[in-house]
């Protein structure tokens, strides 16, 4: 170590529409009969027309509301003109709608594949369907049947990602299929492990190739996604530790031993705070995120006082000095390059910034490979 339950929500008009419908409908006989003896008092006092000439509408017409102009005000009052549409000609509740067929037909083929035996179950002699039940799988989730149903029927019901990582698990799904099934409920996945699983192979044997520099890629949140033994001397281990911990934030206000090797600590962890806050905005309802600000601000006051000053940053290439127990002084320059720009995910390098840093890289890198000796045991006589 370095020195340094989901339920379908219902919808109804406001109430000054419901009362206004209601209105016409239920009281409109009452309403045309008090409209038209109105009108005819009107004419027969002289306030209203002297004479109605031949062919005009009678006083009942004129007063009653039109019922097309009724229809055309409760649509106005409810929401948009039906032929206001977006121009892909896709409106957000019809593309809403497609997804949640997609969803369901997804849903039901990864369902359909799975055998009994796959998941502790005893294998079944007749089944009128393939693969699991409905019922089997919402009790292996933890779900209600009914509401794993009306998930399978396309219903227009919210799914949380904690639901979701339930039935994606039962329902065996592979890091594609997961992110496919997210994505097609349109909710955010949280999950770090998952964002590690979707890493190419390719970018660890890019990491693997910097060695003797220190190198990791992160994401917008600073978990740790992947990183080299270079880094590892610097930073780790960090293989033992759970994927909730291995994130840049949480290490340097909680391990003490990161927070002794930044020699700027302090100017160091108030940009990392501004720049979460600043990443933030594009993912402040995600569970995720609000998790870690919630845990650290449980576990070190300074956090807390951080956040709580709204500041925020942009990430800049800059340099960082570590002191590491071995060689001692560090000095190196950090550059970001950026992998995925939905999720953040970027690659760090540190690379030495004077002559005398690149040397004690070299000297770590030699010292770490270096085999174990084995101390030779005397024989017995």
């Amino acid at each position: 170590m370095v020195v340094m339950s989901e339920q379908p929500i219902e919808t109804a008009a406001p109430p000054h529409v419901q009362n206004d419908t209601l209105g016409y409908r239920q009281n409109g006989a009452a309403r045309t009969a008090a409209a038209n003896g109105a009108a005819r008092a009107a004419v027969a006092n002289g306030a209203a027309r002297t004479a109605v000439p031949d062919g005009a509408v009678s006083p009942r017409v004129l007063i009653e509301p039109p019922r097309s102009s009724l229809l055309t005000e409760e649509t106005d009052l409810i929401g948009p003109a039906t032929g206001s549409v977006p121009a892909d000609g896709v409106s957000r509740r019809g593309e809403q709608a497609i997804r949640r067929q997609e969803l369901a037909g997804f849903l039901r083929s990864r369902r359909e594949r799975i055998l009994p035996e796959q998941v502790g179950l005893p294998p079944a002699s007749r089944r009128r369907t393939p693969g699991l039940r409905r019922e089997e799988v919402a009790t292996l989730a933890g779900v209600g049947v009914t509401w794993y149903t009306w998930l399978e029927q396309g219903r227009d019901i919210n799914a949380s990602p904690q639901v979701l990582d339930a039935v994606a698990r039962t329902l065996l799904l592979d890091p594609h299929e997961r992110d496919h099934l997210f994505r097609l409920a349109d909710t955010p996945d949280g999950s770090t492990q998952a964002e590690c699983a979707t890493l190419p192979p390719t970018a660890q044997v890019l990491l693997d190739q910097l060695v003797p520099y220190p190198a990791c890629i992160r994401n917008a949140r600073y978990d740790i996604l992947a990183w080299n033994k270079a880094y590892d001397q610097l930073m780790g281990p960090l293989a033992d530790l759970p994927y909730e911990d291995r994130n840049s934030l949480w290490r340097m206000f909680t391990s003490p031993e990161c927070r002794a090797a930044t020699l700027d600590w302090e100017e160091g962890v108030r940009r990392m705070v501004g720049e979460y806050r600043a990443a933030m905005a594009e993912h402040v309802a995600e569970p995720a995120w609000k998790c870690l600000v919630s845990r650290l601000s449980k576990v070190s006051a300074e956090f807390a006082d951080l956040w709580e000053r709204h500041e925020v940053a942009n990430p800049e290439n800059l340099t960082k000095r570590y002191l590491h127990p071995d060689v001692g002084l560090l000095r190196l320059n950090y550059t970001h390059l950026w992998l995925g720009q939905r999720l953040g995910t970027r690659m760090t390098t540190y690379t030495p910034a004077d002559d005398e840093t690149r040397e004690r890289l070299l000297v770590l890198q030699r010292r770490y490979a270096a085999p174990t000796r084995l101390i030779p045991q005397p024989q017995p006589a």
